[in-house]
């Protein structure tokens, strides 16, 4: 089977969250299953300057206004398609936001013009090659199963998956003449969204089928609580709602080869792990002692709980643990840290940005990793501190929830807990998981079966991929 799958960002070339992870390690893992994939991504500075050899394939004098060429190449063993539009893409600032921290203000036309481009490739207009499917991520190529729904002509089916509902791409009604959609396509069965335009509810009307990053997940949004606004929507299309939980890249995340790590080890010699804890405190000049050292590697932003985290700071403190965080986020949190840190010194720090190689070692250096998500679709965090032996402390949310098992009493007993779970999401609910966490430290043999049962998970994308890979079968078997 051929896929065309597009998405904004991608792991190793370009990425702001988990959706550049999925989109760079589903295409490998789905291999095994016979599933050949091209990937088509803008084509940012980076990624323009980090593929080699790309060749045209396919030209556009108009696209959406603006030209375009679409290259082919390989980039470790990714099978890619380069949308080439300087005047869309070649510019300064990240994928969706400018020098100044603000969006992009034409946004709405870059990813439409993705989405156009990846709709042509997907009905031919690459010679000697179309896809049997299409897979979508995220409201940024929304448009393109909108732009197959209305193409007038026999079209592959289309899967659409959600990474954060929480971005959902609308604009003013204004941006629909300049889209090249047909006038009925503006309609509440199409991409017509509260007055305006929404990328991703017109993705969701049009796909074939809608999967999002985890089974809790997939069940929450059919609510008001975490459906954004679109939980009527996604309750009609119930029935072709599917929550397939994400998986990591078991070789790039692995710490028994890791090469980002002081030490390397494994699960029967867990002991290697204190090279790392010593490293990670001397990075972010902590103490040395005892108590267990707890770490943050996130975004600092309300859905990740890190104002609850901050209101918690003088009670982790006070039982003798020691936090390190890494991440950034509104401004007003980044500050509340760095306070923290100056009232707590050697025993809380702040790193603030995101470096890649440290985020490595604080999983294979802390005891503990917080994610206190108010809500979480997937999270990958807590499986990359699954695999290397950090506990990760969680809210009851998402796929916090599908991949943490609570080390309960009866979960102890049955030697199968991997973490601490609470619930509700208030700072209270934290301090108690907190206090849970401090007394499972103080029993070492009870900490280390926990964190033997963790690195024993299956958190690769083997399960996924395979009930990907059905899922795909099953789409294009039905348009068949």
């Amino acid at each position: 089977m051929n896929v065309l799958s597009v998405a904004s960002e991608i792991y190793p070339l370009v990425k702001t969250g988990g959706l550049a992870d999925v989109a760079g390690a589903l295409p490998m893992a789905l291999r095994q299953h016979g599933i050949r994939t091209r990937t088509l991504v803008p084509g940012y500075p980076a990624v323009m300057t980090a593929v080699k050899g790309l060749k045209p394939c396919l030209r556009f004098d108009d696209l959406l206004g603006h030209p375009a060429t679409v290259l082919e190449g390989e980039h470790e063993g990714l099978d890619l398609l380069v949308l080439d539009a300087p005047s869309l893409f070649d510019r300064p600032g990240g994928p969706y936001l400018g020098t100044d921290g603000q969006d992009h203000p034409d946004n709405w036309r870059r990813f439409a013009a993705l989405s156009r481009a990846g709709a042509d490739i997907a009905l031919g207009k690459i010679e000697g090659w179309r896809p049997d499917l299409v897979h979508v991520h995220d409201w940024q190529t929304g448009l393109l199963p909108a732009y197959l729904r209305y193409a007038g002509r026999p079209a592959p089916p289309s899967l659409m998956t959600i990474h954060n509902i929480a971005f959902q791409g609308r604009y003013g009604v204004d941006i629909f003449p300049h889209l090249g959609l047909p006038p009925d396509a503006y309609d509440v069965e199409g991409i017509e969204y509260w007055g305006g335009v929404g990328y991703l509810k017109a993705g969701v009307q049009a796909a074939a089928a809608i999967s999002t990053v985890s089974p809790t997940y997939a069940e929450e949004i059919l609510t008001a609580e975490f459906g954004m606004g679109m939980e009527g929507v996604l309750a009609s299309r119930a029935g072709d709602l599917h929550g397939i939980v994400n998986g990591i890249d078991a070789d790039v995340w692995n710490p028994e080869r890791d090469p980002l790590l002081k030490a390397n080890y494994g699960a029967a010699n867990l002991k290697n792990r204190g090279t790392n804890k010593r490293a990670v405190a001397e990075r972010f000049g902590l103490e040395h002692d005892d108590g267990p050292l707890f770490c943050v590697v996130s975004r600092l932003t309300g859905q990740k709980g890190m104002d609850l985290l901050a209101e918690c700071v003088g009670d982790l403190v006070a039982q003798g643990g020691r936090l390190a965080v890494l991440g950034s986020g509104e401004p007003w949190l980044e500050d509340a840290f760095h306070h923290a840190a100056t009232r707590h010194p050697g025993r809380v720090a702040i790193i603030t940005g995101y470096d890649e190689p440290l985020s490595h070692l604080m999983q294979a250096g802390a005891d503990v990793i917080l994610i206190p998500s108010r809500f979480e679709p997937c999270g990958l965090t807590q499986l990359y501190g699954l695999r290397y032996g950090c506990v990760p402390v969680v809210t009851r949310t998402g796929g916090l929830n599908d991949t943490v098992i609570d080390a309960n009493p009866a979960a102890l007993a049955a030697k199968v807990a991997t973490g601490i779970s609470f619930g509700p999401t208030t700072a209270d609910g934290l301090r108690r998981a907190l206090r849970r966490t401090f007394r499972l430290y103080g029993d070492q043999k009870a900490w280390l079966g926990m964190q033997k049962q963790g690195m024993k998970s299956d958190v690769s994308w083997d399960k996924s991929a395979g009930v990907y890979a059905a899922l795909y079968a099953r789409l294009t078997t039905k348009g068949r």
